[in-house]
């Protein structure tokens, strides 16, 4: 599996593995009926560093890599990650996590933060902790699942 830098002619691939995601509106905090265009604009903004794996010329899945706050705390990374879900239990997420591992030394980054992961989220979760980060924060109810109702988000942290 190849993970490379995107490209303007992975838009189409990209949005119809983060489409999906948005709509479903169970992992991330976005509005369910953000457009095309909007979803691309937050993916591909400015200061983010978006990557997608490809593996025979397909696309499986796309990761983002930015600084987790200004100033201050300009030394920590935050990444987002989306699987197109047809490559589920391939290791296609583990791949982008540990590429972006890699990926955010080299830029100098001493720590990777994840703000808000769904705690429903189990796969994720499990996934994170495998490869080294650790739940420092739990905010209760903080995000409404489409099916579940009211759920914890984690804030998840690891040290490069």
């Amino acid at each position: 599996m190849l993970i490379r830098p995107a490209t303007p002619d992975d838009r189409a691939a990209i949005w119809s593995i983060i489409g999906p995601t948005i709509r479903a509106g169970e992992t991330y905090a976005l509005n369910r009926d953000m457009s095309e265009a909007d979803a691309l604009a937050y993916w591909l903004a400015p200061g983010n560093e978006t990557f997608v794996a490809e593996e025979g010329g397909r696309i499986l899945g796309t990761y983002c890599l930015r600084r987790n706050q200004a100033g201050g705390g300009s030394h920590v990374a935050n990444c987002g990650y989306i699987t197109d879900p047809a490559a589920t239990g391939r290791g296609v997420a583990r791949r982008m996590c540990e590429h972006s591992l890699e990926r955010a030394r080299e830029r100098g980054f001493k720590a990777m933060q994840f703000n808000f992961v769904i705690s429903s989220n189990d796969r994720a979760v499990r996934l994170w902790q495998s490869m080294g980060f650790e739940i420092v924060g739990r905010l209760p109810n903080v995000f409404l699942h489409p099916s579940r109702g009211y759920v914890d988000a984690l804030v998840m942290h690891r040290t490069l």
